[in-house]
């Protein structure tokens, strides 16, 4: 009998300790730190990607007043600024010739045969007038800046409006009367701020519109364009040699027998204007 009483309370006495042992046994801190971190993470991560949804939903609605359409063919005839002349499209000059131009930067009017490349192109350097001109009767959105004027968070602003965006490109000109100018074929517009809201309103009008560009279909890419080393802008006036505004050689007929710009890019330019 003694001996029962001793086991049980042996028994009693073990899961006393053990009852003890697991009462003192501290809280697991670290996991809980761990995984409050990671909700923490994912509710930012989950928060961020909304606000960007949102922001982005917010800038298409924007936006939505100047998407052309059968109704609103030239949403940019709203636009503060834009100036809107009518050119004769498919004239072609050849890589040594320049063009009289009548607006600068230019855009519209006899080009050079060989289109720059226009498939989100940011080029570092300022390019001939002739090359840059011929993207912009393919759709393309052509963005221009006064080098002593536009740089550093200004500067990026505009290429991030370009760098990768199909039928856009930017680069220097040097000279320009506005920091900012931009070229559609037969629309520009010249402003003073990367901020101003109307630059994507005119690329959202403008590019690719197919009721404000002579060759709906044609292509920004041009494999025989060397984006690394473009042709030189020349900043000085043409002289008398110039091709006027209403000469230039006919697309379709050219004297070589290549055929139209629209189809294939021809051979790369050497530096000209």
């Amino acid at each position: 009998m003694t001996s029962g009483k001793k086991t049980k309370a042996a028994r009693s006495s073990v899961a006393a300790a053990r009852s003890s042992v697991v009462a003192k046994k501290p809280k697991p801190w670290g996991t809980i730190l761990a995984v409050v971190a990671v909700l923490a993470l994912a509710g930012t991560v989950f928060g961020y990607a909304f606000s960007q949804i949102s922001e982005q939903n917010a800038k298409e609605e924007a936006l939505a007043e100047w998407t052309p359409s059968e109704e609103n063919k030239d949403p940019s005839d709203k636009i503060a600024g834009v100036v809107k002349v009518d050119y004769e499209a498919s004239k072609h000059v050849d890589a040594t010739q320049r063009v009289a131009y009548d607006q600068s930067p230019p855009f519209g009017g006899p080009h050079d045969n060989v289109w720059a490349d226009c498939t989100g192109t940011v080029y570092d350097k300022a390019v001939r007038s002739e090359n840059m001109v011929h993207p912009l009767e393919h759709g393309a959105v052509w963005i221009t800046y006064n080098p002593d004027q536009v740089s550093g968070e200004a500067l990026d602003k505009l290429k991030a409006r370009a760098d990768g965006q199909p039928f856009t490109m930017l680069s220097p000109y040097p000279g320009l009367d506005k920091p900012i100018s931009l070229q559609s074929w037969g629309h520009q517009l010249k402003l003073d701020s990367a901020d101003d809201e109307r630059i994507d309103q005119f690329i959202q009008s403008l590019r690719r519109n197919q009721y404000t560009y002579p060759e709906v279909g044609a292509s920004c890419e041009s494999p025989t364009f060397d984006v690394a080393n473009p042709p030189a802008f020349v900043a000085e006036a043409p002289g008398p040699d110039a091709v006027p505004m209403s000469g230039g050689t006919d697309a379709a007929t050219q004297e070589s027998g290549t055929p139209s710009a629209s189809d294939a890019p021809a051979a790369s330019s050497t530096p000209g204007s």
